[in-house]
């Protein structure tokens, strides 16, 4: 099987130097203009049978022109979701800098400021891939619409990194990864593809 996994396009929030996270900020014009563009290029090279997506605002409206362009059945997953930032969603990036300090060294299953952990923010991504794995047909192409966050925990579940992780995979928006299962390996065939969106 196939798995496209696709960021979302430029959101308000990237246009404000926002915490975005949490914060359901919609598309920009501009990003309806780079998921428009996404679209057609996902659907002249791949086949695809499903488009799963996050609810917030900038994922399910990139995921509703991809939905459009394939005709592939829309599944709104909530554990696609971005990380849940708490506190400091959507607040300016200086302020909240000011008043919710980062904090180093902190244990994987512990948290601060409201947010999820480390360790909960992996199983979502454990989870939500093993799902839409089994969910799949061998022949199938299943597309995956989510936050850059998110995109990172996929990658390490994916590849099976450990959850501690210092690797990070670049995605801008609406970034393609284009991944393969079958029963004996686990490929990543095309990473952070975004030509579709240049001069958009």
């Amino acid at each position: 099987m196939k798995l496209l996994v696709i960021r979302h396009g430029e959101s308000e929030a990237d246009l404000l130097d926002v915490y975005e996270g949490r914060a359901d900020f919609p598309l920009t014009e501009r990003g309806h203009r780079q998921a428009e563009a996404m679209s057609v290029f996902v659907k002249k090279n791949f086949d695809v049978s499903a488009v799963y997506c996050s609810p917030l605002k900038r994922a399910f409206q990139t995921a509703v022109h991809l939905a459009e362009a394939t005709a592939a059945p829309l599944v709104v997953e909530e554990k696609l979701m971005e990380f849940n930032n708490g506190l400091i969603a959507g607040l300016e990036r200086r302020v909240a800098d000011e008043k919710y300090p980062m904090v180093s060294a902190l244990p994987v299953h512990d948290s601060v400021y409201g947010q999820e952990s480390a360790l909960e923010f992996r199983f979502r991504a454990d989870y939500i891939l093993s799902r839409i794995i089994s969910q799949t047909a061998a022949e199938d192409t299943a597309a995956i619409v989510t936050h850059g966050g998110v995109i990172n925990q996929l990658y390490r579940s994916f590849l099976r990194l450990p959850i501690d992780s210092d690797i990070f995979f670049e995605t801008g928006n609406t970034g393609i990864h284009s991944w393969c299962v079958d029963d004996a390996h686990r490929r990543v065939m095309m990473a952070n593809y975004t030509a579709h969106a240049e001069g958009v």
